[in-house]
């Protein structure tokens, strides 16, 4: 299945900020449809409102989990901001994924 525009950005943002070796998308915001959140929102019809991120790169190494957990954040500032309302990630250096 192709990527939609917002997990297109994602990877290419992650991807020019963090060198991974290892980059998974998946939307996984067909778990969240009817769920209401917090200030009303709800997952976007058509997706790309929720993703589960399993990023590994040896920018993280010396990191602890709170650090990475920013970096990327940081990298998707725009996006957590508008269409994205929520990222599971799982972010791992070379030798922890190994």
């Amino acid at each position: 299945m192709p990527e939609g525009p917002i997990a297109t950005i994602i990877r290419q943002k992650l991807t020019a900020g963090l060198a991974p070796e290892r980059l998974e998308i998946e939307d996984d915001s067909w778990r969240h449809a009817g769920h209401h959140h917090e200030g009303g929102m709800d997952a976007q019809p058509g997706g790309e409102s929720h993703f589960n991120l399993t990023v590994v790169s040896a920018a993280f190494e010396g990191q602890g989990r709170v650090q990475r957990q920013r970096a990327v954040n940081g990298l998707l500032r725009d996006e957590l901001a508008g269409p994205v309302h929520a990222l599971s990630i799982k972010a791992l250096t070379p030798a922890e994924a190994a």
